[in-house]
């Protein structure tokens, strides 16, 4: 990192935290996972491709519709290494995480409609509810929530 331009390309762990709107112990930990990267200056230094700031963006929305690091991780292995993502590569991942996040709002729907009724059965304890597992009927149908975990099946 000689040259002055190249310096002006790179932020500081402070600046991204800053511009992400996240603390500077996050940038470190997305870095020790493996989802970020940095360099060294001479004065050993992080210093973070102004890249990185896309890359936050992308692992936030993702984080924020619950997608777990380890898969957000997975997809941010399969773009370009040191390059900024895309549009398309936005698209690309956004279209793999669209399925499951269906499916997620799908289940955390019928989970609000039945909240106020039932659980779901996952209290298989209970030998007799006369509304959803008389003579508890589920019971031999495994653990959790069966109901709910029926209609996904």
């Amino acid at each position: 990192m000689a040259e002055k331009g190249a310096l002006q390309r790179y932020l500081s762990v402070g600046e991204v935290a800053k511009r992400c709107g996240i603390a500077v112990s996050a940038v470190h930990f997305y870095e020790r996972k493996g989802l970020i990267s940095s360099i060294r200056t001479d004065g050993n230094q992080r210093r973070f491709h102004r890249g990185v700031l896309r890359k936050l963006a992308i692992i936030k929305v993702a984080q924020k519709t619950g997608i777990p690091l380890s898969e957000i991780g997975a997809a941010l292995d399969k773009l370009p290494r040191n390059t900024v993502p895309t549009v398309k590569d936005w698209e690309h991942l956004s279209s793999q995480w669209r399925d499951d996040l269906n499916e997620r709002i799908d289940q955390l729907t019928r989970l609000r409609d039945q909240l106020g009724q039932c659980i779901g059965c996952g209290c298989l304890s209970i030998s007799a509810c006369p509304l959803y597992n008389p003579n508890d009927a589920l019971g031999g149908d495994g653990p959790g929530a069966r109901l709910l975990e029926l209609e996904d099946e």
